[in-house]
């Protein structure tokens, strides 16, 4: 009931709010990427088609990991990520240091119970984001890729065996082992790229047609375009 009161009064308070001041509000109001939502297969056809050019590429051009969405939370982006993916909450302790906790990797479906044993894996790798367009970019956008995560799908914990094995591969390359994470992983793959307006190599898009027209037909794609 409280709640309902509080938001008859904030209505209220709305409605007597002059209508000259709307434009005002509306052009303070930042602007919210609205989110797209296709199948895997349309997905795919929206992904520009070059070659991939790794010239120039170290590790170090993107910086992660950086201070997080929450600045005041004294942890960084691999513990933010590992906190909100966390199957069983764990202990947060001074300096962010985690214990506890339960965590599935869905790339191979272990459950783990450390935080130590996991990786953050970046959906589509530095080296090939560098690859397909991020060479272009700013350093400060570098960094927000590197620890973007305003998509759920950017970044994942997977057991550090599993990401080691990906590495930079692309899905030509490197599937998840486990035949029931494949689609999901090809369709956060798609939603990544086309986030960031990051572009395929032939081998890499005939790859993600196969299991778009294949066993992932019916997978849809949500994807909202990176500030």
């Amino acid at each position: 009931m409280i709640k309902n009161l509080a938001r008859g009064f904030g209505a209220l308070s709305l409605a007597l709010v002059p209508l000259l001041s709307a434009p005002a509000a509306q052009a303070a109001a930042p602007a919210v990427p609205v989110a797209e939502v296709t199948t895997l297969a349309d997905a795919v056809g929206l992904v520009k088609v070059t070659e991939e050019d790794r010239s120039g590429y170290t590790r170090s051009k993107f910086k992660h990991w950086n201070s997080g969405d929450d600045k005041s939370d004294g942890c960084n982006t691999r513990n933010e990520v590992l906190i909100a993916e966390a199957v069983v909450a764990p202990t947060v302790e001074a300096g962010c240091k985690l214990t506890g906790g339960t965590w599935t990797s869905y790339y191979d479906g272990q459950e783990v119970t450390s935080a130590g044993s996991l990786d953050i894996d970046r959906m589509v790798p530095l080296a090939e984001a560098w690859d397909s367009g991020a060479s272009t970019w700013s350093a400060a956008r570098r960094e927000t890729y590197a620890n973007d995560q305003g998509a759920d799908v950017s970044l994942v914990a997977v057991t550090a065996r599993s990401n080691r094995q990906k590495s930079d591969q692309d899905p030509a390359d490197w599937m998840p082992p486990s035949p029931d994470a494949q689609c999901r992983y090809v369709g956060e793959w798609v939603a990544t790229k086309l986030r960031w307006d990051l572009t395929a190599d032939d081998r890499e898009l005939e790859a993600l047609k196969v299991y778009a027209e294949g066993p992932c037909e019916d997978t849809i794609v949500r994807y909202a375009p990176a500030a």
